[in-house]
């Protein structure tokens, strides 16, 4: 009699591309791969535990060497002998090796001498090297030239679950494909069919806690699914496996953190010591709350961050959220989230976990019932603030001629202007704010910086408006030297030396 028994993770184990679930973009690019003739030489598969990289790694090898079709084909029978074979693991060209016992130089080596042989009954040699990442630094060295220019019958598959781990040597010399955590709605789907071709009655709400238990990885959920039937003897229901994963209902975290935002530390503690009489394991307890903070924080009413169906509560459970968040604000929270993420590796290193989390309780209830800052400094006596200090302002320039312009440069020791203005510049029109004026050296620069000027100390818009053509009018250094020439004095004192001429005018 037959007694043997094949647990649903490896009963239930993908045979095709088809079966294979939540890895739609790998299926994807690797059919069309295989059914363009592109078939690489060397594939890495990355990924959490349980993903599907050993399993991808079956079904290619199955593909290659189908025996249903001529070549390769991404729809392999599953029944021809090498599929067979390859599913059993007894193929003599496929060969997959735990990286894990096989971490030395010489056993690489004796990999790659047996790959110089061609294939015996396949059309490939397939190498699938499970957790590559355990080869010694010698071992992958050995590798590296056979994994660039392999046989052209070879094939490598390699699997890890560290990527980082392995060198880019290796990683630039394979096609890389990282498989993604299976969504939860798909874990769901793919229970509820085991369920039913095991003839289990599987409720949703149970489905729903295997599924996030699992955190992505199909065989963890299975294996979970495989000891909630051998626990129930088939009927599988939200109870039997929040006792199986020892985690408190939903409801009951709802209560307890409803009881500790309320600040009733006795009623708290009573709460903690009756979960804990229950059997609720106080880790797992733990990470219920951060799951509750973190969904309470998302439905927050301050956050409008749209719909919460999603969220993995009940309706009623929900409503009991959303009323809990109108009396909570987003900061206390936020506290409440800082403190159960720093207890986590405090309560992984206390010796006695009861005592640590009912520490770690009365420190919430304290950070419930603090005030939060601004309430706190609304109720601070502040003095009035200070008027600032009445800063002096510069009194502006008021120009409304050449010479006052040429004054107002020379005062504000801008020489280089004034000595351009003085003499080059002849003025045609000055009104108001608008000056127009020809300028015999032709400074393209001389315009806007003494805009600028003008606009920085008068605080008002100046139009300065350049002419092309020469109206013979004399500079503001020529007005000066004509006026010192037509007097009087000067030409008495000029009189007195004979040749002599004025080359400038000075105001001091």
């Amino acid at each position: 009699m037959d007694t043997s028994y094949t647990v649903l993770a490896r009963k239930y184990r993908s045979q095709d591309f088809e079966s294979l679930i939540g890895q739609d973009v790998l299926v994807k690019t690797l059919t069309t791969a295989i059914k363009t003739g592109r078939i690489a030489h060397a594939y890495i598969f990355t990924g959490i535990r349980g993903t599907g990289k050993t399993s991808t790694a079956r079904i290619l090898a199955k593909a290659l060497n189908c025996l249903s079709s001529d070549g390769p084909t991404a729809t392999p029978c599953g029944t021809c002998e090498n599929c067979r074979a390859i599913a059993a693991g007894q193929h003599i060209d496929v060969l997959e090796i735990d990286a894990a016992s096989h971490t030395g130089v010489d056993n690489m080596r004796e990999i790659l001498d047996a790959a110089q042989y061609r294939p015996t009954n396949g059309r490939y040699k397939v190498y699938i090297i499970d957790e590559v990442h355990m080869l010694s630094s010698s071992a992958f060295n050995a590798l590296l030239k056979t994994l660039e220019e392999p046989p052209a019958h070879v094939i490598f598959i390699l699997a890890t679950t560290e990527i980082r781990k392995v060198p880019v040597t290796i990683l630039s010399r394979c096609q890389r494909f990282d498989l993604v955590r299976v969504p939860v709605d798909t874990l769901k789907k793919h229970f509820a069919w085991i369920a039913e071709q095991e003839h289990v009655e599987l409720s949703d709400a149970a489905n729903e806690l295997l599924a996030r238990a699992a955190d992505g990885s199909v065989r963890d959920g299975l294996s979970l699914l495989d000891q909630a039937i051998a626990q129930t003897g088939g009927h599988v229901d939200e109870k039997s496996v929040m006792d199986m994963l020892k985690r408190a209902d939903r409801g009951v975290v709802v209560d307890f953190m409803q009881t500790i935002l309320s600040g009733n530390v006795a009623a708290a503690l009573a709460k903690t010591d009756e979960i804990y009489t229950n059997g609720a394991d106080l880790t797992m307890l733990l990470t219920d709350m951060m799951e509750w903070v973190h969904w309470a924080t998302r439905m927050h009413p301050v956050l409008r961050a749209g719909d919460s169906n999603h969220v993995p509560y009940t309706a009623d459970q929900r409503e009991r959220i959303n009323e809990i968040n109108k009396h909570v604000s987003l900061n206390t929270l936020s506290r409440i989230w800082q403190v159960l993420v720093a207890s986590v590796p405090e309560m992984a290193a206390a010796t006695n976990q009861k005592q640590c989390f009912d520490m770690l309780v009365i420190r919430l209830m304290h950070i419930a019932d603090m005030p939060s800052l601004p309430d706190i400094l609304k109720n601070e006596r502040v003095d009035p603030p200070r008027p600032a200090p009445v800063v002096p302002q510069p009194k502006k320039l008021e120009i409304r001629s050449a010479s006052e312009l040429a004054d107002a440069l020379e005062n504000a020791r801008e020489m280089l202007l004034y000595s351009y203005f003085t003499k080059n510049i002849e003025v045609s029109d000055f009104s108001g704010t608008h000056i127009s004026y020809f300028d015999r050296a032709n400074d393209a620069d001389f315009q806007p910086k003494l805009v600028r000027w003008l606009n920085d100390k008068t605080g008002e818009n100046w139009v300065v408006e350049k002419i092309e053509k020469s109206e013979q009018n004399q500079t503001v250094g020529e007005q000066e030297l004509a006026a010192a020439e037509s007097d009087p004095m000067v030409a008495d004192a000029m009189s007195l030396f004979d040749g002599a001429e004025i080359v400038g005018v000075s105001k001091q």
